[in-house]
Order: structure tokens, then sequence, then C-alpha cells
């Protein structure tokens, strides 16, 4: 399996569909990738020699667009910093509700988690309390 960037990418696959496994890296950047490597696009990546793996990297690097894990590091960096100053959207974040508006009556399902099921009472019938006995004359 080919490791490019501390990731490895599915070898049974083209290269171009491959290089899409890399966080941060879409259809449109592969194939900016892979055209200032100069490697086919239609190539699977088990067929990639050494030395057209290390052209990649080097490719990723020189384009300059933050992928993996800087990535994710300045996306948790942002959203660190809204919830820090106490904006809308980072309460929404801290509270793990939509940020964007969407309404969360009825969906909102993927942040919000599985549905919490309502506690239902089940009430045991009380013994009926005795007489009291009646008072003697």
């Amino acid at each position: 399996m080919p490791r490019i960037i501390g990731v490895d990418i599915p070898k049974e696959k083209r290269i171009d569909v491959s290089l899409c496994y890399l966080y941060g890296v879409g259809p449109k950047l592969s194939k900016d990738i892979l055209k200032g490597a100069g490697i086919p696009c239609e190539k699977r990546a088990k067929d990639l020699s050494e030395d057209e793996i290390s052209r990649i990297t080097n490719t990723i690097q020189k384009i300059g667009y933050k992928i993996e894990g800087d990535l994710r590091r300045d996306i948790q960096q942002n959203i660190k910093r809204l919830v820090d100053i106490g904006s809308w959207r980072g309460l929404r974040h801290k509270k793990g509700l939509p940020v964007r508006g969407q309404r969360t009556k009825t969906n909102a399902r993927t942040r919000k988690g599985p549905r919490k099921g309502t506690a239902v009472i089940i009430k045991t019938e009380a013994k009926p309390a005795a007489k009291p006995a009646a008072p003697k004359k």
C-alpha cells in the first residue's frame, strides 16, 4: 500500500481517486498534483514506483496547500477561538448543535446524536388502606 504524507492510500484505485483519501485533497487538487508531478491520472496506485511517490510528495509540499495534520490543526484552532470569544457559533459548537442555522426541532440528528427516549413511569396500584377499627363504646 503506497504511503503519502503518513497516510496509506488504497492501492487498487486510480491514483487520482486514491489521493482524495488525504484530508483536504479533492478531485481538482488531486489532478493538479498529478499534473505537477508528471504522472498520468489513469495509473493505479499499486503501479507507482518509489520515484513517482516521492515526486507526488514533493509536489504536494511545493504546491502550498494545507493538508492532513496542518489543516486539521487550523480548523480546530478556529473552532477553539470561536468558543473562547463566546460567539454564537462558538456556543453552538460547545453545545454540539448545528452551527449554520439549520432547524433542530425535527432534524439535526447527526449533531445532536441519537434520540434520548422519554422516561416512562409505571405506576403500581397501591394496596387499599386498612379501615380504621371502629371505636369501642
